[in-house]
């Protein structure tokens, strides 16, 4: 008798612990999200990219400085997030840690590594389906780059010289700080952004010929494109010389690899920025939505009916609306932040939810999202832009691979937990970002999608129709803090029921014919 009961009680207590465990398990492996599909990644020019500075990515050395085989070994967790982009900052010779001025073109830092490694880097990226796009600095260069040492030896001996005309050059002191003197000369040269950057002179035809030479060595080590700095400040206040600037640098490109990919920085209001786009480059930086002016914070932070949720569904129909007007083949790059502009995180005075919510209206955006490392875990940094590039937090624990902070930083303190510690948690910042990748590559209408807007009632509510290849999806957003009900009838808008969704706080949502209820803060997809 006494062993049967011994018997029944270990069934007993087995029976409870197999019960819990597989209500933790569910709990760990989704969270009791019931909405996955099979992946649909289309290899095309929209992508979802990953911002890389490599300095402060990850050290596989030891010398507390980031590099590219640091990098290649963190690629299967940037491949399981979901990028299937990664556009690096700049990667060759320079004086600085940021290395936007450039000694050669030609070359990687040393303190990154070596152009094998680059291209150990390249195939292990192909390995993954990962396309890599690096920055190009063709604004200036640095004062150390053999173009510009000849040009100023040239004219300090009274000498000609190709490279005089590549530059900006004029004798006598403009009355202006952004002339420098050069060397021991009568001349002076231009550089706008710092005396240790100067200016190109892109108008120069064998300067030109130099450039396609540089892009065509990139672009046939496997590089699929170039994110272009500065290229508002090519012609400072001429836009139709930019313009002009990036056709032509946009049409050489397409000439030796075909689906080259495009993007500019044209740092400026939309309606200027917009008009790049005559150019026929493939993208240019959202800056009306990213950062802390832009549409996203507005709308989240700012009451009133010009940053209700209406109002933000109509500044996205209008941007593609916009953008197409003026090159039918545009994509748009949204961003939220970048490597000039503070953190999220810091938009929201740390507020986990809105920063999640943030990024899933940046990553439910068309065209080729971008986010900057580190946003996905929350990251911390504002100020001067040592302070905006600190490491990667990987680990409290786990000291590899950490890198040290760039010279001059001031101390970040990162409110939120690191890399590995958000991994194990299902409604980390980490996790709400990898599900919004997942439904990018679920559901390429959300990247490729052609915009209508669906009329609602609730003005903190908003919907998009996105259609692309004879399919369509329903993007609703409720971006209010408390729950809301939201009708959509199957006879003006045919779907069948919820392909998707985002929430802040593992709450879901429930769609009862066609009224879906919606938690706080909430993303839904409709097909």
């Amino acid at each position: 008798m006494g062993k049967r009961l011994k018997i029944s009680v270990i069934f007993v207590v087995l029976a409870l612990l197999l019960s819990a465990c597989a209500q933790n398990g569910s709990k760990t492996a989704s969270d009791g999200y019931k909405y996955n599909h099979e992946l649909n990644v289309i290899d095309d020019n929209y992508r979802t990219y990953y911002e890389v500075f490599v300095y402060s990515f990850c050290d596989s050395n030891g010398d507390g400085i980031g590099d590219l085989n640091g990098l290649i070994s963190k690629l299967d967790y940037i491949s399981d997030m979901g990028f299937n982009g990664i556009w690096l900052m700049p990667i060759m010779p320079s004086t600085t840690y940021h290395k936007y001025d450039v000694i050669d073109y030609y070359s990687i830092d040393k303190q990154y590594g070596t152009l094998d490694d680059f291209k150990r880097l390249i195939e292990e990226c192909n390995k993954r389906g990962i396309k890599v796009i690096i920055d190009l600095v063709l604004n200036h260069t640095s004062t150390q780059n053999e173009w510009f040492k000849s040009a100023v030896s040239a004219l300090e001996k009274g000498q000609d010289s190709k490279y005089i005309g590549w530059y900006n050059f004029q004798k006598g002191k403009p009355a202006s700080d952004t002339w420098h003197k050069a060397g021991n000369s009568e001349w002076c040269y231009e550089a706008k952004f710092w005396e240790g950057m100067p200016d190109l002179n892109l108008g120069n035809e064998e300067l030109r010929a130099e450039i396609e030479k540089i892009a065509k060595f990139w672009l046939d080590l496997g590089v699929g494109g170039f994110r272009l700095d500065a290229a508002k400040e090519y012609y400072s206040g001429n836009s139709e010389k930019n313009i002009e600037v990036l056709k032509w640098f946009t049409d050489y490109c397409k000439s030796v690899k075909k689906d080259c990919y495009l993007v500019a920085e044209v740092w400026d209001g939309f309606s200027a920025f917009s008009k790049y786009y005559q150019s026929g480059i493939d993208s240019l930086f959202n800056f009306s939505f990213g950062q802390a002016t832009g549409k996203i914070t507005t709308t989240l932070n700012m009451a009133g009916s010009a940053n209700s949720a209406k109002s933000y569904a109509d500044a996205l129909c209008f941007a593609q609306k916009t953008f197409l007007s003026y090159n039918p083949n545009a994509i748009d790059a949204p961003f939220f932040t970048n490597h000039d502009t503070g953190r999220a995180a810091g938009y929201f005075s740390y507020n986990a939810d809105k920063i999640k919510l943030a990024w899933g209206m940046n990553l439910t955006m068309s065209g080729s999202a971008f986010v900057y490392y580190g946003e996905e875990i929350g990251m911390t940094g504002s100020g001067r832009d040592e302070n905006k590039r600190a490491p990667m937090f990987w680990s409290n624990s786990n000291k590899e691979g950490m890198t040290n902070p760039p010279p001059n930083m001031e101390t970040q303190e990162n409110h939120f937990a690191p890399v590995d510690e958000q991994l194990k948690d299902n409604t980390s910042i980490l996790n709400y970002v990898k599900r919004a990748i997942r439904l990018r590559n679920e559901n390429p209408e959300l990247a490729r999608g052609i915009l209508t807007i669906i009329p609602l009632e609730d003005e903190e509510t908003c919907a998009v129709l996105k259609s692309y290849d004879n399919s369509s999806i329903i993007v609703v957003y409720n971006l209010s803090e408390t729950e809301k009900q939201v009708t959509i009838k199957k006879s003006d808008f045919a779907y069948d029921g919820i392909r998707g969704y985002l929430s802040v706080n593992s709450q879901e949502p429930n769609l009862d014919g066609e009224t879906l209820t919606m938690p706080a803060y909430a993303i839904v997809i409709l097909k």
